[in-house]
């Protein structure tokens, strides 16, 4: 197997910071130390601000009036509410902070072993470690590593469903208390429907943001996790086609890079219009009813997101015409 350590791809520019984990695409190990690393500090920043805003709370008086980020998720949840969105229990999120935090120590140990003690390139270590170990011009082990994302993906959106349906159930604005989704709605034309703006029959601009109730959210989440599970699957099997990998170059890490980019800035958008116009996914007894501020965050972060898409597939595709 041929390990390609030759380029530095921050070697081009004089802005550097612009490149970012780009630099390390052909050291596996140190790229894994740097995902892992990501996933810590968010991991941290989430449980941080979780205990700041449990220990700043100030009962009676409405979460988004406070200011608060990450209670009125929780709250959404079922977490620690009552009737009419009443907070009665800030206990769960006090731990749900803390186990973030355990696992922010957990997942930065992880990153700064893979950046300093841990090979460089994963192949190198030998054994176990070695299967981990990719290239850019092996689609097959690249499948697997998409199709091992997907699955966790899919498990992720299981968690909600999970919680949901068996633990506790989740807060329902128009019933204004918490309660079980016992009957997930799992028609095809309806859940599949919102993906092209048909709600109840007629074409809705919002599309999935058109959603009015939680039987659907929730019906959504159990399809959305049997297609990211079935085509993770999929994907651990299969190579990719031909056809599929001249659609979407895999040769190089900043073109997936640049892809995964794009995918954040399409969620970042619907997110923006789900924020700014869905009070059942977002209840207005924790995030209001004037929300355009969220919503204009949500957008900005999906225009980030598409410049990075734009800025890495501009910069790989003058690489690789200069080497041509």
């Amino acid at each position: 197997m041929a390990i390609s350590t030759d380029r530095s791809l921050a070697a081009d520019t004089n802005l550097p910071w612009l490149i970012g984990n780009a630099r390390l695409i052909d050291l596996s190990g140190q790229l894994l130390g740097a995902h892992v690393a990501h996933a810590g500090l968010i991991m941290f920043w989430a449980g941080a601000t979780t205990i700041s805003e449990v220990t700043r709370f100030v009962p009676g008086v409405p979460m988004y009036e406070q200011g608060l980020t990450l209670l009125p998720h929780l709250a959404t949840l079922g977490w620690g509410v009552g009737i009419g969105g009443e907070v009665v229990n800030t206990y769960p999120y006090f731990v749900i902070g803390i186990l973030h935090l355990v696992a922010s120590a957990v997942l930065g140990a992880g990153g700064l072993f893979h950046v300093f003690r841990a090979p460089r390139i994963l192949y190198s270590a030998g054994g176990w470690a070695a299967k981990f170990h990719y290239e850019w011009n092996d689609p097959k082990q690249l499948s697997l590593i998409l199709g091992h994302h997907l699955i966790v993906l899919g498990l992720g959106a299981f968690l909600l469903v999970g919680k949901a349906m068996f633990l506790g159930g989740i807060y329902d604005t128009t019933l204004g208390n918490v309660r079980l989704i016992t009957e997930p709605n799992l028609n095809p034309a309806t859940i599949f429907g919102y993906l092209v703006g048909l709600k109840d029959g007629s074409w809705n601009i919002l599309g999935m943001a058109s959603v009015d109730n939680l039987e659907d959210v929730i019906g959504g989440h159990i399809w959305i996790g049997l297609i990211l599970i079935a085509g993770g699957i999929w994907h651990i099997l299969v190579e990719p086609f031909g056809w599929a990998r001249r659609i979407l170059p895999m040769n190089d890490g900043e073109y997936i890079l640049a892809y995964s980019l794009l995918g954040l800035a399409l969620i970042a958008f619907i997110s923006a219009a789900f924020v700014g116009c869905n009070t059942t996914v977002f209840p207005p007894e924790f995030y209001g009813l004037e929300r355009q501020g969220l919503a204009n965050i949500q957008f900005f972060l999906g225009v980030l997101a598409f410049l990075g898409y734009v800025w890495h597939t501009w910069r790989t595709s003058s690489l690789q015409q200069a080497n041509s």
